[in-house]
């Protein structure tokens, strides 16, 4: 997924490219858009926040919505001061300067910045650079002394602490360095669960979404995973790899795999604001399982999801989305889509798939309500779907042409029929098929056993095995293979080999 804010770590840019591959970021080529009327109030949602998260959210709607633009930009700017990171306050101090002298701004806005944070603040970076090299430094010097006494879990501590350190400067490949070292010096699972959790932070800051999926793998293979902890931590620390997992699914546009990840976590242990807030699971994973959950699984994994449910409860609007659509209420249901959308295309994470995800649930909503009937009206279709009906027919076509509908179009009098289709002779073709699968099945068992019971077997000795796929793969016994020539024209040769 795109930051707009790549300049943020320019001393990065190159280790991220081997920790992060081109190909792993599906979300490189997003096209620029503009919300021109959010509804969101900033300060609730970057309060939900903490850390780079807090940080790279309020700079993705500082660039895609000016009416926002200048307050995301305060408050990013009175957060970062509150690290390290020199680097991204200088940055940021910069976009803020050029906000308030672009043409058209709110005057409000303009008004309401003071000279003093214009000003840049140039006795707070030299403070903090050199108090950030001092804290390095003995980081450093205290690693070395662990070395040096040979004790496991000190060199471990050490490594966290440089890696927390560089995180706190922004530079986060380093930080994954030094995070990704305390693995040599795990002593328990405990240890190795933490160490995961790190990479897998910094690995979302980075977007490097396989390394998300691999850490997180590694951390649920932990021997005595489910004895790290107590029941609590343990569902805390459950939930905080599902929804990292969630998110990597969501970037690489795996969508039905995502939404099995957020509806996996747990409301009450749900506290990683370093990631994302509940909010954002709710948002994922119900907007991901309406794209690619059937009617069937909305109704058993999130309707009457007992834990899902709460996480609903803190997105009203998209609840009411979910259950209208179940009910079949599309015209309500899509019309509250449209809603929410300028304040979804503000969540760096979810942004770049809106148009996707909104088009499978309308797809979804089409293919559902035609299901039942053998024809439907297709002026009335518009009606229910807020369309006209050429638009309707357009959509309508592709999904027909993709498969996805098994129905015809009659133009002339807007009718949709479904394909008369002979179940009698569709459901005896598949009998059939099936029994002639099994049949084949049973004969090879019978083959087997019976093999078995007559100690019939091929023993191939390994280095005649090598030998005969030398032969077979010579220059000689490929020119046999070619293809014969007419028996007319010349007699047969044939080559046998000897063991």
């Amino acid at each position: 997924m795109p930051l707009q804010v790549h300049d943020v770590q320019q001393n990065v840019v190159e280790p991220m490219q081997v920790d992060a591959p081109a190909e792993d970021n599906d979300n490189a080529e997003e096209e620029p858009y503009i919300v021109e009327n959010p509804t969101l109030d900033l300060e609730v949602y970057a309060n939900s926040y903490t850390g780079l998260a807090k940080l790279y959210r309020l700079i993705y709607i500082a660039d895609h919505c000016p009416m926002l633009r200048i307050e995301a930009l305060k408050m990013a700017i009175s957060y970062v001061m509150t690290t390290y990171n020199v680097s991204l306050y200088i940055i940021l101090h910069k976009k803020l300067v050029q906000a308030v002298g672009t043409p058209g701004l709110p005057d409000v806005a303009a008004q309401s910045t003071s000279q003093d944070m214009l000003t840049l603040d140039q006795a707070w970076v030299e403070t903090r650079s050199k108090k950030a090299a001092l804290k390095l430094e003995k980081f450093d010097t205290d690693l070395k002394n662990y070395r040096s006494n040979s004790i496991k879990e000190s060199i471990r501590r050490g490594h966290d602490d440089l890696g927390d350190h560089y995180l706190d400067c922004g530079d986060l490949v380093h930080a994954l360095k030094c995070y990704s070292r305390a693995r040599d010096y795990c002593t328990s699972g405990k240890h190795i669960v933490n160490m995961c959790l790190n990479v897998i932070k910094v690995s979302v800051y980075l977007q490097n979404w396989t390394h998300v999926l691999s850490y997180v793998t590694k951390a649920e293979s932990t021997p005595d995973f489910s004895d790290v902890h107590g029941k609590d931590n343990n569902q805390s620390i459950v939930t905080k790899l599902k929804v990292a997992a969630g998110l990597a699914e969501l970037a690489t546009r795996k969508y039905k795999m995502a939404a099995r990840h957020f509806l996996q976590a747990s409301l009450d242990h749900c506290d990683c604001p370093e990631l994302l807030s509940p909010g954002n699971v709710a948002l994922y994973g119900g907007l991901c399982a309406l794209a690619t959950f059937d009617r069937h699984e909305l109704q058993k994994q999130v309707i009457f999801s007992s834990s899902f449910k709460l996480f609903l409860e803190l997105e009203p609007q998209l609840r009411d989305i979910i259950f209208k659509f179940y009910e079949s209420k599309y015209a309500s249901c899509l019309k509250l889509l449209d809603e929410i959308k300028d304040n979804i295309l503000l969540d760096m994470y979810i942004a770049p798939h809106v148009n996707v995800l909104y088009t499978q649930i309308r797809n979804r909503a089409l293919i559902q309500y035609f299901s039942p009937y053998l024809s439907a009206d297709m002026r009335r279709m518009a009606t229910a779907f807020n369309r006209t009906v050429s638009e309707l027919e357009d959509e309508l076509m592709l999904l027909i042409l993709d498969g996805q509908i098994q129905a015809r179009i009659d133009s002339h009098n807007k009718i949709l029929y479904a394909k008369d289709v002979d179940q009698r002779s569709t459901t005896f073709e598949k009998s059939m098929s099936v029994g002639k699968e099994y049949q084949r099945r049973t004969r090879m068992l019978i083959l087997r056993a019976a093999m078995l019971k007559q100690q019939i077997q091929v023993k191939v000795i390994e280095s005649k095995l090598k030998k005969y796929f030398l032969i077979l793969q010579s220059p000689f016994f490929l020119m046999l293979q070619s293809p014969q020539r007419d028996s007319t024209q010349g007699g047969e040769m044939s080559v046998t080999w000897k063991q």
